[in-house]
């Protein structure tokens, strides 16, 4: 039995001490979950509470995936801070959006958007 490749990517830009930007690309699904978690409680430990995650490349994602954004939206709020949605796929959009996920955190349409409700929460 081979192992299936990783297909998540996740790239971190750091916009000031309290805000970074992730910008997600592949599948979010039990296999790859972890790597975002990861990434996004490093981030919070570092001190950036207000977390801008960038799904437009982000082409499928599950239920584990579903749970680390709600774990990382309660994280983020516990911290006085937020996780803010951008620009999701429509695959994952209706992810969201079924699941009730969209009202609490509702996404935004692109980055530009979502960073500057992040200005507007601290």
């Amino acid at each position: 039995m081979s192992e299936r490749e990783l297909n998540l990517d996740v790239d971190v830009t750091i916009r000031d001490a309290r805000t970074a930007v992730l910008s997600v690309a592949g599948e979010l699904d039990m296999e790859t979950a972890h790597l975002l978690e990861q990434q996004l409680t490093q981030q919070l430990r570092q001190g950036r509470r207000h977390l801008v995650l960038d799904l437009s490349a982000l082409d499928f994602m599950d239920s584990s995936g579903l749970n680390v954004l709600i774990r990382a939206v309660h994280k983020a709020r516990e911290t006085g801070g937020d996780l803010h949605l951008a620009a999701p796929t429509s695959a994952v959009r209706r992810i969201l959006d079924i699941t009730g996920v969209a009202t609490t955190a509702p996404p935004h349409p692109g980055v530009a958007e979502a960073l500057a409700a992040a200005a507007g929460t601290r």
